[in-house]
């Protein structure tokens, strides 16, 4: 188990839930709400757990491989899509289900986080496979699948600011049982 792999199921998941709204009939109502819900639920989820576990691991990660202003960059970046995200389905909400406002809100939060899906891809799920070992990325996809099975029923969305959720991140030492130690950053 490789918390990368966890985070790209769960991408997959996010982009499955987006295409199954895109073919239910606009008139079941009761479908698309029960769908979105359980989306809209799932992407904060999804956030939050990647904001706990993976960003702090991959900035640790990065600062002890002396990249720092990379890894940085993308948890900055991350928070900000995450924050993007969640106005984004906040939006939704303003909408009556199944009309071309309700549609469009949901395009609109679909292209926010098809985009930061992308970025993180390409970026800072690779970038923590150069920096951290199978065994570390292995413990972190343990803690990181509790974290989504013990708040399976949702998460209150709470938009954050990027650069004090990076100094704070930074700060947090790492887990003393040494998974983020320089020594295991290296293994493949």
């Amino acid at each position: 188990m490789d918390i990368t792999q966890l985070i790209l199921d769960d991408h997959h998941e996010q982009r499955r839930l987006f295409a199954i709204l895109e073919q239910i009939n606009r008139t079941d109502t009761d479908a698309l709400s029960s769908i979105w819900d359980r989306l809209a639920s799932f992407l904060e989820l999804h956030a939050q757990a990647e904001e706990e576990i993976f960003y702090p691991a991959l900035l640790h990660a990065g600062i002890a491989a002396r990249r720092k202003g990379a890894v940085e960059n993308e948890a900055l970046d991350a928070i900000h899509d995450h924050n993007d995200i969640r106005d984004a389905v906040a939006a939704v909400a303003h909408h009556q289900v199944g009309t071309d406002d309700w549609y469009e809100a949901v395009a609109s939060a679909n292209l926010a986080n098809s985009d930061h899906m992308a970025e993180e891809e390409r970026e800072g799920l690779t970038e923590f496979r150069r920096l951290a070992g199978v065994p570390q990325r292995h413990e972190l996809a343990v803690t990181f699948a509790a974290y989504e099975a013990r708040h399976y029923t949702g998460v209150r969305p709470v938009d954050k600011d990027p650069l004090g959720y990076v100094r704070a991140a930074e700060k947090r030492e790492p887990p003393a049982n040494g998974s983020l130690g320089v020594g295991s950053l290296r293994q493949v």
